[in-house]
């Protein structure tokens, strides 16, 4: 029982910070903002709540935005023993899988298999803080810390800033949570070959498979720039291993045998991911890097000290630079004692190691010099991660470090050395109650009470340390009592950020919706307003849309509507999107030709191409009497040269999206074509990763199939393998011969 006492121990926490869940049925999930933020669902409870419901906090709707809406569609599509390949309820079409962050492969998605999805979800978020802690106290009590000490690094960096921020997302903490296990592993390997080096060589085979299971783990978690994280930490934590093997090669072959094993077994994901991120607008529409927040203002860091100093966003106060999730990385005050306490006194291997990790991350996150070369260089990849997500590693490496402090604090016989980090702690909360800003100062003065109060505990647990440092019973109540105050603090500060939601509010079934359910058919909508059905709601009820809030949207697909947004052929970067595509421009042919019936507005539309069909509270559907079919043939055909002749013969007034395809391809076969005609086509069956049309046509006919160009669909005519051209910048065309046929699109993995 007293081994098992850690793990209940974080169990038990847990199982407190989600009492909620357990106990009333509330969903650790954003779905207050669902109904509070967006119409219809506002229209849905407008009698009771004129001015919408409350929500708690306005910072968090990603993960109703993104992680919930791709997580729900890929298992859905995998219990239908597919793969995951497409998305076509966004952006006119998108990938899937190779959407990192849809998480296609993680092995913790058995949850959804077992139980119903809300219930897998709710569940894979209550294990992220768990699996963090556990996982954590195995690797420090590897380490021959002292229990309380373990203890106390899991249950910091299981509730850290970085870890409450980020909870609810689904992904980013689940890929941080194995790198732990990751080096508890590389070093249940190390003692191994430390033992062996001089006798018959032998390999722990149940540690290298939990090693290449963690890593496989983080990378499949979904979020690939903290995984990058992981894997520069695992590489240099073996290679410090290595030297102190003395080089052994036996060592670091075996861990070259894992690592090739990995690029294979991963290939499944990140060749679909490269090719996605080589399509898409990833390099050129990004925020810029001199954005206040990009990287942490040297001002940020008295959230270490005080996480509220500049207000929070769940108490609606907060004034800070954006965003608040961004920036915080708050892991206690008394574990901040600690963990300088280490670094000031602490003479060994780890400490520096671990010392050297938040060092260069403080380094690279905050508005230095050195930060900002991967920007003034535009290094890929670098220069487009955002570098405050090195929170990560600040706050894993102080949780290690605060375990290394209260382990020392444990074993040494003076106590006195630890009022050194106290006297700095100090004199920085002094400095903030004397230098708070005038007009924000009761904000400031509100959040500093608590921060000062728990320092002032720390003082004196610290002092009592001091004085009764011989007396071995007091001395174990202390620890105990600094582990209590530091849980009570943590989850105080996790409950303050975290909501919990009723389940109802969770994509609520409103009239509005019905009515495009039961007549949008192969067709798609559009809104006019960022409140309305926000991006990615659409494939909770398999409604196809146009918009898309994504990291990685196709180049194409971006330059095709900044066109339409700009009622010119000018496709020029930036965009201006940053991740969200929501057209607003319903008079433009682009949207017609993008099978736009249904357009959702707040306000009256004046067009004559529209006519008000559906009203539910402030919502009013139009229906678009220009709209083109989704598939079509067309009479003539035009070839451009390149694509920005393709763009500028889209825009020009005689183009009529309904009868000429713009192919972009120097294909022989449409030099010799002289006469086309135009034929019947009707879909008979379309699903995420496959499309069925029956074509007749009394002549040879080019078919246009409205979905987004990508180069791992694949048509055949009658079960023949045919060619998808590039037509009308965008979608799809092919070839069909007179007769009646049989066309099938499918999607593929390469």
């Amino acid at each position: 029982m007293k081994k098992l006492f850690p793990f209940l121990f974080i169990l038990l926490l847990t199982f407190v910070f989600f009492w909620q869940f357990f106990l009333k049925g509330l969903l650790p999930i954003p779905a207050d903002t669902i109904i509070g933020l967006y119409h219809p669902f506002r229209d849905l409870y407008a009698k009771d709540y004129p001015n919408g419901i409350p929500f708690k906090n306005f910072l968090i709707t990603d993960p109703v935005r993104q992680q919930f809406p791709w997580k729900k569609l890929a298992i859905s599509t995998e219990k239908q023993f597919e793969l995951p390949l497409w998305n076509p309820y966004n952006f006119s079409g998108t990938p899937l899988l190779a959407n990192f962050q849809s998480a296609s492969f993680y092995p913790l998605n058995i949850l959804f298999f077992l139980m119903p999805f809300v219930t897998g979800w709710s569940l894979l978020i209550f294990l992220a803080p768990t699996l963090a802690g556990i996982f954590l106290y195995l690797y420090l009590d590897n380490l021959r810390l002292n229990k309380l000490a373990s203890m106390l690094g899991a249950v910091v960096f299981a509730f850290s800033g970085f870890s409450i921020a980020w909870l609810e997302w689904g992904n980013i903490l689940h890929t941080a949570i194995w790198l732990p296990l990751i080096l508890l592993a590389v070093d249940k390997i190390f003692l191994h070959f430390r033992k062996k080096a001089n006798t018959k060589y032998q390999i722990s085979k149940i540690w290298s498979l939990i090693f290449i299971f963690s890593l496989l783990s983080s990378f499949f978690a979904g979020h690939l720039q903290i995984f990058s994280y992981v894997f520069l930490i695992s590489i240099t934590y073996i290679f410090v291993r290595w030297m102190q093997l003395g080089r052994l090669s036996k060592f670091l072959y075996l861990f070259l045998i894992l690592y090739i094993l990995f690029f294979l077994l991963t290939l499944i994901q990140w060749l679909p991911t490269l090719q996605f991120i080589l399509l898409s607008a990833r390099e050129i529409d990004q925020a810029t890097w001199q954005n206040s927040g990009w990287l942490i203002p040297w001002k940020n860091l008295i959230q270490f000290v005080a996480p509220d100093y500049f207000g929070n966003p769940a108490t609606g106060n907060y004034w800070g630079a954006w965003n608040y999730g961004e920036l915080v990385g708050y892991m206690g005050v008394i574990p901040l004692v600690l963990a300088l306490f280490a670094m000031f006194f602490r003479r060994d291997r780890k400490t520096f190691f671990f010392g050297t990790i938040l060092f260069l991350s403080l380094i690279f996150s905050l508005p230095t010099f050195f930060a900002k070369i991967p920007y003034l260089l535009k290094i890929p990849f670098l220069s487009t991660a955002q570098p405050t997500r090195l929170l990560m590693l600040i706050d894993f490496s102080l949780a290690v470090l605060s375990a290394f402090g209260l382990d020392y604090l444990i074993k040494t016989k003076d106590k006195k050395f630890i009022f050194s980090p106290l006297v700095f702690i100090a004199a920085v909360l002094t400095c903030l109650w004397i230098f708070i800003l005038p007009s924000h100062a009761q904000i400031a003065k509100n959040n500093l009470i608590l921060p000062t109060l728990l320092f002032a505990t720390a003082l004196i647990l610290f002092i009592f340390l001091t004085i009764f440092k011989k007396t071995k019973r007091i001395t174990l109540i202390i620890f105990i009592i600094i582990i209590t105050v530091t849980v009570f603090d943590l989850i105080r500060f996790g409950w303050k950020f975290t909501p919990f939601t009723n389940k109802d509010y969770l994509y609520p079934q409103t009239r509005a919706l019905s009515y495009l359910k039961k007549n949008l058919g192969d067709f798609r909508f559009m809104t006019t307003d960022a409140r309305i059905l926000p991006p990615n709601f659409s494939s909770i009820y398999r409604l196809q849309s146009v918009d898309g809030y994504d990291p990685l949207y196709l180049q194409r697909y971006g330059e095709l509507i900044v066109a339409s947004e700009r009622k010119k052929a000018d496709t020029t970067h930036p965009f201006g999107f940053n991740r969200i595509i929501n057209p607003h421009n319903y008079e433009s042919k682009i949207i017609d030709l993008l099978g736009v019936k249904y357009i959702l507005s707040l306000s009256e539309i004046n067009s004559p191409k529209l006519k008000k069909v559906f009203k539910e509270g402030q919502t009013t559907i139009y229906e678009n009497a220009d709209v083109v079919p989704r598939a079509f043939f067309v009479e003539k055909i035009g070839r451009p040269q390149n694509k920005e002749e393709a763009i500028r013969m889209m825009f020009d007034n005689s183009f009529n999206p309904k009868t000429t395809a713009v192919i972009e391809d120097t294909d022989e076969k449409i030099n010799v074509i002289k006469y086309i005609a135009k034929g019947e086509a009707e879909i008979t069956e379309y699903s995420e990763n496959k499309v069925v049309i029956k074509t007749q046509n009394a002549k040879d006919g080019f078919l246009i199939l409205t979905d987004t160009f990508y180069p791992t669909w694949k048509v055949k005519i009658d079960g023949e393998e045919a060619k998808i051209y590039r037509t009308d910048y965008n979608f799809r065309g092919t070839f069909v011969f007179a007769g009646r046929h049989t066309v099938e699109y499918y999607a593929t993995l390469f």
